[in-house]
């Protein structure tokens, strides 16, 4: 598993770390109206999938806008931010950021997606900040766990991964 810390702190990450070469796992998460959202929604595309622990947080937030911004020209690739946030936390966001067209998907339910990728922090039932690729065949091409959950991930390497993902 991958060694994560938030502020300073060993945290406790549940489900299976996913390695790049692995068939992405499923997942079921809730877009803004509340609509279930899995893997085989966008199915045929390339999924950058931008985790972050809150989007109500500096870090998170610019998280969020850079990776929507610079994949915005990209053919064929989603971006995807996941967070624990409810969906009308995400969705307010949204519109005071002015992302209009972010797509932003809560795992506040069950942690379907956290513990799917390995991303859920146990004594805080957030979400770990974290960056991965899949191709349009769902397989993972990029992994990134950041090791200090409020630290900024690698954009250069994510962005340079979805660009090479077909």
């Amino acid at each position: 598993m991958a060694n994560v810390t938030f502020k300073g702190n060993p945290v406790t990450l549940l489900g299976n770390e996913v390695k790049v070469g692995e068939q992405a796992p499923n997942f079921t998460v809730l877009a803004n109206d509340l609509s279930p959202v899995t893997l085989d929604t966008y199915k045929g595309a390339v999924k950058l999938i931008s985790v972050v622990p809150s989007v109500d947080t500096g870090v998170c937030a610019a998280q969020t806008r850079k990776f929507n911004e610079e994949a915005a020209g990209l053919d064929n690739v989603k971006v995807l931010t996941v967070s624990v946030d409810l969906p009308f936390a995400q969705k307010r966001y949204c519109a005071t950021e002015g992302l209009e067209n972010a797509v932003t998907l809560s795992d506040h339910r069950d942690l379907s997606f956290g513990k799917a990728y390995g991303v859920a922090i146990e004594e805080l039932r957030l979400l770990t900040r974290a960056v991965f690729v899949i191709n349009s065949e769902d397989q993972v091409t990029y992994v990134e766990y950041v090791s200090e959950a409020t630290n900024h991930p690698n954009y250069e390497a994510a962005l340079e991964a979805a660009k090479a993902a077909k």
